[in-house]
């Protein structure tokens, strides 16, 4: 399977760099107009933080090697619109056959959750799952640790959220008043990690998550930072790496499609995540799952397949806070930004 140009990469945590991710992957043989899928996939990976900011950010614990953020971003062929569409970690998946990097062995198709696809087989493995629960092409994919996720929101300079509630955290200790708040990296990591906030668990720090992106790519336009080539090279830089994790993207490719997106308002961005049935059964070998909506996902995939919009032209819902427990539809990122 073959989705890179290079073998830059990192593994990771997650997200509000999608505001320069959203930027990134104007394939020279995808000049043509055509549609551009990326997975976003944001990992436990801790190992490259200090012990310091482990404690000071309450970023500590065992990691599992999983993604804890997945996240499907469709963009349009004309590059004048942006779906990014959010599937909970826990979300039960079979698991398509794979050879085993390490033993060379065939494993058969399984039940998981879909996080523990990056922990068999890595990003590969990842992105087939989410392609055969899909029927969704991934053509690019990136991985952000926290390493990756402080450095780069630092990079841009903090990015800012608002809360009309206050939002307290006893994992990650996150305290925000109501009101708007500039976040660096750390803090940032606090905001998009928290998941006991209130009873929305999984699904309002999927929201939190929404919004961060929301409210990073405004800030980033804002600034024209997306146009300017030093800021970028840089942003750039602290998202890729140096080469030690194989990266779904190269330098050019990132700052081309930024370039691209500079002019993608907010109100033609949206955010979803897959519609959910409800908990499955527990099972002794996975734990417990959410199930996924099978025919709305279906239609909501479908939609992105043909590169459709998922709202209608005169949409405009406003996004519940918190969520209710199976999930939330469509709405515009204008929705979800600071006033």
């Amino acid at each position: 399977m073959k989705r890179t140009l290079s073998s830059l990469a990192v593994p990771g945590l997650v997200l509000a760099t999608t505001a320069t991710l959203l930027a990134s992957a104007a394939l020279p043989e995808r000049q043509a107009p055509k549609a551009l899928n990326i997975l976003l996939m944001g990992t436990d990976g801790r190992d490259t933080i200090t012990a310091a900011e482990k404690r000071k950010f309450h970023a500590g614990g065992h990691a599992c090697n999983c993604t804890d953020v997945l996240m499907l971003v469709h963009v349009s062929a004309r590059r004048d619109r942006v779906s990014v569409v959010s599937m909970p970690r826990d979300s039960y998946a079979d698991i398509p056959p794979y050879r085993d990097a390490s033993s060379g062995e065939e494993r058969a198709p399984h039940p998981s959750k879909i996080n523990g696809a990056y922990n068999e087989g890595g990003p590969e493995l990842s992105i087939s799952t989410v392609e055969s629960m899909s029927g969704v092409r991934i053509d690019r994919y990136l991985q952000v640790d926290f390493r990756r996720f402080i450095d780069a929101v630092n990079d841009v300079g903090g990015v800012e959220v608002c809360t009309s509630r206050t939002l307290k955290d006893s994992a990650t200790k996150l305290n925000l008043k109501p009101g708007k708040h500039r976040l660096d990296g750390g803090p940032s990591l606090q905001y998009v990690r928290s998941r006991h906030v209130d009873t929305s668990a999984d699904l309002g720090r999927i929201q939190r998550q929404h919004r961060f992106l929301a409210n990073a790519l405004r800030g980033l336009r804002a600034d024209k930072a997306l146009t300017d080539p030093v800021g970028m090279a840089r942003v750039t830089g602290t998202l890729l790496g140096n080469g030690q994790v194989e990266q779904g993207f190269d330098a050019k490719e990132m700052v081309q499609l930024a370039a691209a997106l500079q002019k993608v308002p907010a109100k033609a961005i949206e955010f979803t995540t897959v519609p959910i049935a409800g908990f499955n059964e527990t099972r002794p070998d996975i734990g417990s799952t959410l199930a996924w909506d099978m025919k709305r996902a279906d239609a909501m995939f479908a939609k992105l397949r043909a590169d459709r919009p998922l709202l209608k032209a005169d949409a405009n819902p406003r996004p519940k806070d918190p969520p209710g427990l199976k999930g939330y539809g469509p709405v515009r990122g204008s929705s979800l930004t600071c006033k």
